[in-house]
Parts: C-alpha cells; structure tokens; sequence
C-alpha cells in the first residue's frame, strides 16, 4: 500500500493538496491518504468531508509523513518535512524551483525526490497534470472580476432613457492561459477588449474570443516562440517598436490585465512610467507577474498602489489563492494524474519510471542532489 501524506500550507496559502474527490480515487487506487487536521478547512474541506471519502485525519505533520511514501503540497515544503519522510520517498508540490536557490539544496539534501509541478513538460499526454495552466487560468478569471469591482464604472454599454454608457475599454497584454480567460471573462461581463502578445499564434487565439489583436507584426514577431509554446526574449529593437505601439494604445484603456512571464527570469517590462502617466484617473492596472517583479515599472508585489494621477496597480502573488475552492479540486486532480502514473495498479505500490518523459521533465531532485538540466547547467 502507497502511504500518501498531505500536510497544511503556511499561513498565506489558502490552496490543499487534495480534495475529497482526489482522495476517493486515490483510496480507489490502494493508496492510505493521511490528512493533517484543518488542512483543507481554508478550501471549504472539512475533516469530516475528506474523513468519508477514505482519508485518515491525524493531529500533526509528524504523524501524517511517518512512513509516507509521498508527500502532496502546493507550496515548497519546509526541510523539516522533508527530512522527517523515509528515504527516497516522493514529495511533489510547487516548488518554486528558481527561487531560494540554497533552500531547494537544503532540501535536496533530505534525500527525497522531489517533483517541481512547475515543470510539467508542454506535451499532450501531460495536459491533465500542468498545474501552472489549471491555476492561471483562475488567476485571469479572477484578475478581471477584482478589476471589474475596482473599476468605478459600469463594464458593458448601457442604453438608458438618460443616456448611453460606455463599454470599459479593457486591454490584456500576455496570451496565454490566463489572458485568454482575462479575455473571455471581460467580453462577458461586456467590455471592449484588445490584447498583444509576441506569439503570432495567439493572434488567432484573440481573434476567436471576439477581441481585437494589437502588435508590431514584423519577421521578428513572426519567429517569436518557442517550440514548447513559450514566448522567446525579443531584442530591444523590437521591444522599442512594440512599447511605442503599446504607449499610443494604454492611454486610452480603462483596465489592462499584464501575465507575461518567462521561466526562470525577471518579469519583462511592459509597461512603463511614462504610459501609467499618460492613463487616465480611475484605470486600473492588475499585474499578475509580480511575484517576479511585475510587467509594470511602478508595480509594489502584494500590494495595491495608487499614482499621482489616480491610477491603481493592484499586484497580487497568489490571485489563484484567492478562489482556493476551486483551485485545490483543479490543483488536487494534476497531482492525482501524475500520481496515478507512478502507481501499479495491481500491486497497489509506487513503481516510478524513472525514463518516462513526465518523470524525467518534473524530477528537481534525488538521492540528496538537485538534478534537473536547468538547475545544473553549468554546475561544477
């Protein structure tokens, strides 16, 4: 029998690891789920709810990871957890696997195998277990409601007896699962959305959810994604024509939702000083990149700021968080179909492979040392 542990987040995670659901069909697969009490009390899942549905609830962490095979978090454990769990078993979590650099050593060091959900490789078979997509996709739903209620306007035209109210001009900058939901989410609450971003491929994207495409098309922009799906760093030439593009179009927008991020890097700059300026009082300007430094020059991470000329930068770190219910069910199920492909189902005990493509894009750490390409390139 696998020994699955789940213990609580710190005190600004409100997301679980599991959900009753997840751990029906992980008992189903043979496996002991055992759950810290309150764990899943933030994400409405109450110890008595996991309890009928196969979980053990036990009084402490240490009771939770003594003989766990696994160890289930949405954030990095802490290297007490982890020394505390058998050698050579699985945690698989968040790990934030470019940030702390010494912290993900110390908990290399513990002997564990670690899986950094964050780099759950971009292929076909993997789609059900890329957490970075089922928690984007949230934040950008989330990025435009929260504008939506800071915004002091109305989103969708109106025509009334006593006049017409405008649509909110929204502008998304960043295409990718959480800017096609930001788009989605203001066409349906009525707003006037454009969006950009250096990938050709989401031109198409944009166009399909009935917003208007704005970006320098030129060889450069044509060639501006990786093959993984990622957008590539464009040189400043590029960078210089498209801000200028973007300067002349921010003036005008009521509410601009930003998600670019690249792996592994600062966030780019997309907005600057100048363009804050240059928008007018009451815009809003919510910055889902900072937790890397944010796309907005005068973005302050974790906090809502308010300019000289009467625009907000709202800067969240953990928007998805902030819908924890359906974020711990959406986050619960990619950990349980990585899990399901560790697990044998007639012996009902873990058999890794540790050549399978899924394993070996994932695996940050094992047998006490970091091991993933990225974090050992040009290690001594």
């Amino acid at each position: 029998m696998v020994t699955i542990a789940v213990t609580a987040e710190g005190a600004d995670e409100p997301r679980v690891a599991v959900s009753p659901e997840t751990v029906k069909k992980l008992t189903a697969l043979g496996a002991h789920v055992k759950v810290v009490a309150g764990a899943g009390a933030r994400s409405r899942f109450s110890d008595a709810v996991l309890k009928a549905q196969g979980a053990e609830i036990v009084a402490s962490a240490a009771d939770a990871l003594a003989d766990a095979d696994v160890l289930l978090k949405v954030r990095r454990p802490s290297p007490d957890e982890v020394k505390a769990l058998k050698p050579g078993a699985i945690v698989a979590a968040m790990l934030d696997p470019y940030g702390d650099r010494a912290g993900l050593e110390a908990l290399a060091a513990g002997g564990a195998a670690l899986f950094s959900m964050e780099f759950m490789p971009r292929i076909t078979r993997a789609q059900s277990m890329d957490v970075l997509s089922s928690q984007a996709n949230l934040a950008g739903y989330k990025a435009v409601v929260d504008a939506a209620a800071m915004f002091d306007s109305a989103m969708p035209m109106m025509m009334t007896a006593a006049g017409t109210v405008p649509a909110a001009k929204v502008f998304v900058m960043g295409v990718g699962v959480a800017g096609l939901q930001a788009i989605a989410t203001a066409r349906r609450l009525g707003a006037q959305v454009t969006a950009t971003d250096v990938r050709p491929a989401t031109k198409e994207q944009v166009a399909s959810l009935g917003a208007k495409f704005v970006a320098v098309e030129d060889e450069e922009f044509k060639e501006a994604q990786t093959a993984a799906g990622y957008a590539k760093p464009m040189s400043a030439e590029y960078q210089a024509k498209q801000a200028e593009l973007v300067a002349n179009h921010i003036k005008n927008q009521d509410i601009v939702v930003t998600t670019a991020l690249i792996p592994g890097r600062p966030a780019p700059r997309l907005i600057t000083r100048a363009m804050v300026e240059s928008m007018k009082p009451g815009a809003v300007i919510v910055d889902l990149a900072a937790e890397r430094g944010g796309n907005c020059e005068l973005t302050e991470p974790g906090k809502t700021a308010t300019t000289p000329n009467g625009v907000r930068i709202y800067a969240p770190l953990n928007l998805a968080g902030e819908i924890p219910v359906n974020a711990s069910s959406l986050y619960a199920k990619n950990l349980l179909a990585f899990l399901d492909t560790m697990i044998d189902k007639t012996e009902k005990v873990l058999k890794v492979d540790w050549d399978d493509e899924i394993v070996k894009g994932t695996l940050l750490a094992k047998d006490g040392k970091l091991v993933h390409p990225s974090l050992t390139q040009g290690a001594a």
